[in-house]
């Protein structure tokens, strides 16, 4: 079979594109034939270097993928072969990435796709929409009436965030950086949009929310988020939550954070346990089947050109480029 694949780490043009064995499921494990791959940036970390693992020979990369079940292992029966799911969290802890045409995962991480999603949705929604709903409701416990802040309402992340938390009931705030993201933006249910491009994100937001005591939950997609900016603009009792910038080390004002009751936390979506994650999964899949949930796709390649996508995703990722808005998808 077909697999987009590395034997180092470094640039994005290492990734060969070609042959690798085939493969036969375990007794927990489906073989699924690959409709639609998604490109993360925590995918392009891995494969540079800059986020070390121990990776197995010929390391397929990618996180993310939906298709067709093709064959089962002996101890599932939850799943039958021509069933559609997809799956997130590959590509770590010695398992295979999915850019292949076809992937063995374990049951734990596989979910049914609902018939009305297509596989394109299903993948570019993956990881990101699981991030985002545990930031909002493991750790963030958004609720009705409740403000959401997040930064960059139209990226990957940011985009899934501002649906599950408006279908939360929540009045969200966003930032985006053009005119065209900011149209995007509002059909995805965004209450405010503020262009950074044109203004003070900081005043304008305090402007949107003082009525309201300031914003409840504030999701930081930044790789190098601000503190002293944010926590002042966060309501009593309101929660930080962060879930980018490895190597960010900005200041910290305690005073305010504590005598407001406020909470920051931190997490990585691949902590969460699988039972978890399927609780995330369930969930999206209802929000995606009532037309509440839809995937931002911003750009869409063959597998063959994995190499191609990976250096789009980095550019706009470490260099902000600003050449893509929303999620890459792959297709066979």
């Amino acid at each position: 079979m077909k697999a987009a694949f590395i034997e180092s780490t470094g640039s994005a043009n290492i990734i060969q594109y070609g042959d690798v064995p085939d493969l036969v499921p375990g007794p927990s494990e489906v073989l699924i034939q690959m409709s639609a791959v998604s490109v993360n940036p925590i995918d392009t970390y891995i494969r540079s270097g800059s986020v070390k693992l121990e990776l197995p020979p010929r390391y397929v990369v990618g996180s993310d993928v939906a298709g067709t079940i093709s064959a089962v292992g002996a101890d599932i029966d939850e799943f039958e072969v021509g069933d559609r799911v997809w799956a997130s969290n590959q590509g770590l802890a010695g398992r295979q990435g999915t850019f292949s045409e076809f992937c063995c995962i374990d049951r734990k991480w596989v979910y049914s796709t609902p018939a009305d999603v297509s596989d394109e949705t299903a993948a570019a929604l993956a990881l990101t929409a699981i991030t985002a709903h545990l930031g909002l409701h493991l750790h963030g416990q958004i609720a009705a009436g409740e403000t959401a802040f997040v930064n960059g309402g139209t990226g990957g992340v940011g985009s899934a965030v501002v649906q599950i938390a408006k279908a939360a009931g929540a009045t969200v705030v966003t930032t985006v950086g053009s005119d065209s993201n900011q149209t995007i933006a509002e059909g995805l249910g965004a209450d405010h949009v503020i262009n950074y491009r044109c203004g003070n994100v900081a005043e304008e937001v305090k402007r949107l929310t003082s009525e309201r005591g300031g914003v409840n939950l504030w999701f930081e997609t930044q790789r190098n988020p601000n503190p002293d900016v944010t926590i002042p603009l966060l309501a009593r009792r309101g929660r930080y939550i962060l879930m980018a910038g490895r190597d960010a080390r900005p200041e910290f004002p305690i005073g305010p954070l504590y005598v407001n009751d406020l909470r920051a936390i931190g997490f990585a979506m691949f902590n969460a346990s699988p039972d978890e994650q399927r609780r995330c999964a369930e969930h999206l899949n209802l929000l995606m089947s009532q037309g509440k949930l839809i995937a931002n796709i911003g750009a869409s390649f063959r597998l063959g050109h994995a190499a191609e996508a990976h250096q789009l995703q980095e550019d706009n990722t470490l260099s902000q480029a600003g050449t893509l808005s929303g999620k890459i998808v792959l297709t066979p």
